[in-house]
């Protein structure tokens, strides 16, 4: 059955089997400006600064990520990687520790979870890894090392339009690279499957020629015949002499007027996925993206007969997913796909609290319709926070989320937080526990936040049982978002 997944795909794909998926492509957080991250910022009416301050908290060399990269060598030697790789990481570590701390955490987050990839990919299945300049380089060379450097099979270069700009210091930026490989010699993972054709569009931009259409609304252009002689050339007729597709791909990304538009920042051209899901996957192989974000891959899986399993840590990509892109098909669930990681009850609500605390915490503030703080650690009492607006001004209301045991020093802790943080007028408290009459007296203590002759309870209290009965924060109108499905949106009162 296909599946989508809630949750750390890291966590996830340690337990799937070895050699279960045909086909992987990821399109990973890059270490740059354009997180999805932003999509919070991009899908609220007004800016949240603190948002792009988060993409960097994720890339910080944090307790964990330290402890992964000192068990990076450990973790190739037990998955049998070239030892040469151990080496090579040691001393690449230490450069960037001292160099670029970001681009270190970064690579520690994506090197644990390739590796795991190498795993689940079967022998005759390859991978697609898409990547911009900031980090391409440093992903290559980590390839080379899990898949192996005979297994590297091209640098695609997907090119894509834009706005001409004044040049400044560079030349305009107008493409991204995808890492392609194999996992073994095997040549099944390519050759005897589609190979693609150049598309219309791609046709007519290499040759550069000017097209019309006919009476009929035939399009064609205008070739030289000899002696002087020019003859209508259909294009229907010329692409039957065109070439396969090299590794520079001509695809026009997502724009403001194209119809395919969701509103996520990082989204995908659909046609992008189609190529890749046709050229190295045939019908009813498995293809896996651990970094679904939008669902364009599952949208590709679904159109051309493949199985799917996709994966995200953002419950807006679960529910934008399953309300966009599978709703169009007309697939049930239960019976084509399942959705797995989401609480349906207390008691599984416990068994994520169990497994993965993090994404427990980062379920119960989007349940509510609030936006994570990134951080797993260090992140000074604060979870996650509600925004609303406030005349023209854009305050908040601080979440703290435990999933243990509970006692009112939690509350005097989050009332501290309000006193310490700017721009914070309110406070809530989501807890798996009831929480005591000592608890509901500290937070009652807390008094009142009044706006246009409103009064909100400055601490509120939440357990997952009145999440789950639909309760929600009582606090001024909420920033509202583009789309209702993406971000924050007006809360009952």
């Amino acid at each position: 059955m296909n599946k989508l997944f809630y949750g750390d795909n890291l966590t996830i794909m340690k337990k799937m089997p070895p050699e279960s998926v045909d086909l992987i492509y990821l399109d990973p957080p890059f270490n740059s400006d354009r997180s999805y991250n932003l999509l919070y910022k991009n899908t609220t009416g007004l800016p949240i600064p603190e948002q792009i301050e988060a993409f960097c908290d994720t890339w910080e060399m944090d307790y964990e990520k330290s402890e992964q990269a000192y068990d990076i060598p450990h973790i190739m030697q037990e998955y049998g990687i070239n030892a040469d790789l151990m080496h090579f990481w040691h001393h690449m570590a230490q450069a960037l520790k001292s160099t670029d701390t970001k681009m270190l955490a970064y690579l520690v987050y994506m090197t644990v979870r390739l590796i795991e990839m190498h795993r689940i990919l079967k022998s005759s299945g390859s991978i697609f890894l898409h990547c911009d300049p900031t980090a391409s380089h440093y992903l290559k060379i980590i390839m080379d090392g899990i898949f192996g450097l005979k297994q590297f099979r091209n640098e695609i270069v997907w090119h894509y339009s834009g706005w001409n700009k004044k040049l400044k210091n560079k030349f305009e930026s107008r493409h991204d690279v995808i890492l392609f490989y194999a996992k073994s010699d095997n040549s099944e993972h390519f050759a005897g499957f589609s190979i693609p054709w150049e598309s219309e569009d791609e046709y007519i931009k290499k040759r550069k020629q000017k097209v019309s259409i006919d009476e009929n609304g035939n399009k064609y252009v205008m070739s030289d015949a000899g002696g002087g002689k020019r003859i209508r050339r259909y294009i229907e007729e010329a692409m039957e002499y065109g070439s396969p597709v090299d590794d520079v791909w001509g695809i026009d990304k997502i724009n403001n007027s194209s119809k395919e538009k969701l509103g996520y920042p990082t989204q995908k051209p659909l046609a992008l996925l189609e190529r890749i899901i046709q050229s190295a996957s045939k019908e009813n192989d498995v293809v896996f993206d651990p970094f679904c974000g939008c669902g364009t891959t599952i949208e590709a899986a679904i159109r051309n007969n493949r199985r799917w399993i996709g994966c995200d840590i953002a419950i807006h990509s679960v529910r934008l997913i399953q309300d966009t892109r599978i709703k169009k098909y007309s697939l049930d669930e239960g019976k084509d796909y399942s959705i797995e990681g989401v609480p349906q009850s207390n008691e599984q609500a416990q068994y994520l609290f169990e497994q993965d605390p993090f994404q427990f915490q980062h379920w119960a503030i989007e349940k509510t319709g609030g936006f994570c703080s990134n951080k797993k650690t260090g992140d000074r009492g604060i979870d996650g926070k509600i925004y609303f607006e406030v005349s023209g001004k854009l305050c908040s209301m601080v979440l703290s989320v435990k999933g243990g045991n509970i006692k009112p020093g939690d509350i005097r802790d989050l009332r501290g937080v309000l006193e310490r943080e700017g721009g914070v007028e309110m406070a809530g408290f989501i807890s798996l526990q009831i929480p005591t009459k000592a608890m509901a007296k500290e937070a009652d203590d807390a008094g009142y936040y009044e706006y246009q002759g409103v009064k909100y309870p400055r601490i509120q209290l939440l357990t997952i049982q009145d999440i789950f009965e639909g309760k929600r924060w009582h606090c001024p109108s909420v920033v509202k978002a583009k789309r209702k499905d993406l971000g924050q949106t007006y809360l009952s009162l």
